[in-house]
């Protein structure tokens, strides 16, 4: 009971769509930074105050967005949760680039 037949009567050409996945293109590193750029600006009051510096690191970077002092609640959220929804998009990203990538939330010198 509850036996599936093999398709026998499907095409070939549908079996080998289903099969490929399309390959996605490799992320530039130059990239992670306008990401997180265009993210960070988003979110704050003072988006001219917003800077990223990437950190080369033993098997990946670090990318460090440096806000304004008054902004820094927007970029962290509450209980954090903005600022991991953040961190998981980046590492996404850094992982279609091919890299381990952290990110550090510092406030800006001023």
């Amino acid at each position: 009971m509850g036996e599936v037949p093999d398709r026998e009567g499907g095409s070939e050409g549908e079996a080998e769509l289903l099969d490929e996945e399309p390959a996605a293109a490799p992320l530039p590193r130059a990239a992670l930074v306008e990401v997180l750029e265009f993210l960070a600006k988003g979110l704050v009051d003072d988006p001219d105050a917003v800077s990223v510096q990437m950190v080369d690191r033993e098997g990946g970077v670090t990318l460090r967005l440096s806000v304004d002092q008054a902004d820094m609640g927007k970029v962290i959220g509450r209980s954090g949760r903005t600022a991991r929804a953040i961190r998981s998009l980046l590492r996404a990203a850094g992982t279609r680039a091919g890299l381990h990538t952290n990110v550090e939330i510092v406030e800006e010198d001023r």
